[in-house]
């Protein structure tokens, strides 16, 4: 019946809308890509509208694909309610969740907030830092769960959304090519920063450090300023910064991938709050945008 959608397939629908990648979506979700195109194309028959445009190398989400993202997403919300209020015992326990400094600006605190009304047993404990640093101390039994970017020797885990680096600066900014280029940096182990100096390095571009701050709004604070330019995920840019033209002859800095690791299970802990936080993260990623995105 047109209107009443299989959560299963809203499922798999959101998966490959926030991964552009079908593969990406099946080992998200843990099944074959054959099952996510089977569910793709079922969603489709049921709403009769084509969701994606795809061929062989891209994914893209149509007028009505992009429609359909928000729908599924409340579905899901409320499935996951009732589910919580009629599923017998509470969740109860303490989980340590950290945050990526690139998500400060998004709606994750709309995410975490209906997470603490669904769940309000869980002892949520927010920590917001640097990518490097949330794996650093994932790794060392300090976090739960991590919501950050992919390092390129992690193993797989899953995906909440692939971006491409930008480079972004104050409108007004004009580089010229003949001096080494003004950066806004994260300070070690920054992410953004060490793809930033390496695609430089690699194009013989000379560069100098404007501004290190471990935080976002001092980072944001310099390049308002006109200090220099920052690496930065093209779907997180802030207000009052834009893309840095081509022109200016900056090198690519090709894609970055936000993705959600676990630890390792306590002995004393019980997994299931970091699963529930996860589900909830997968389910709302796209609301995981910068402002006017």
């Amino acid at each position: 019946m047109r209107g009443v959608y299989d959560p299963a397939l809203l499922r798999t629908f959101l998966a490959v809308a926030q991964t552009l990648s079908f593969t990406q979506a099946a080992r998200r979700l843990g099944v074959r890509q054959s099952t996510v195109s089977q569910h793709v194309r079922r969603l489709e028959e049921q709403v009769g509208r084509a969701l994606f445009l795809r061929d062989t190398h891209t994914v893209e989400l149509t007028g009505d694909g992009a429609a359909m993202l928000g729908f599924a997403r409340r579905i899901l919300e409320v499935q996951e309610q009732a589910a919580a209020y009629f599923g017998g015992p509470r969740l109860r326990g303490r989980l340590r969740f950290g945050a990526s400094e690139d998500f400060v600006l998004t709606r994750l605190p709309e995410i975490l907030e209906a997470f603490r009304r669904d769940h309000p047993e869980v002892e949520l404990e927010l920590t917001v830092e640097l990518s490097g640093t949330l794996h650093e101390r994932l790794a060392a039994g300090k976090l739960d769960l991590v919501l950050a970017k992919r390092r390129p020797a992690d193993p797989p885990v899953p995906l909440v959304r692939r971006d491409r680096l930008v480079w972004i600066g104050a409108d007004r900014l004009r580089l010229d090519p003949e001096d080494p280029v003004p950066l806004i940096v994260y300070p070690v182990p920054g992410i953004s920063r060490a793809r930033a100096l390496d695609a430089l390095e690699r194009h013989g571009r000379p560069w100098r450090i404007a501004c290190t701050s471990g935080s976002l709004n001092g980072l944001l604070a310099a390049a308002r300023a006109g200090l220099g330019v920052m690496a930065h995920a093209r779907g997180l840019i802030p207000p009052g910064l834009v893309r840095v033209p081509e022109r200016a002859g900056l090198p690519e800095l090709g894609e970055v991938e936000f993705v959600l690791a676990h630890g390792e299970a306590r002995a004393a802990g019980d997994p299931a709050p970091a699963q529930a936080l996860a589900r909830a993260i997968l389910e709302g990623g796209d609301r995981l945008r910068g402002p006017g995105q």
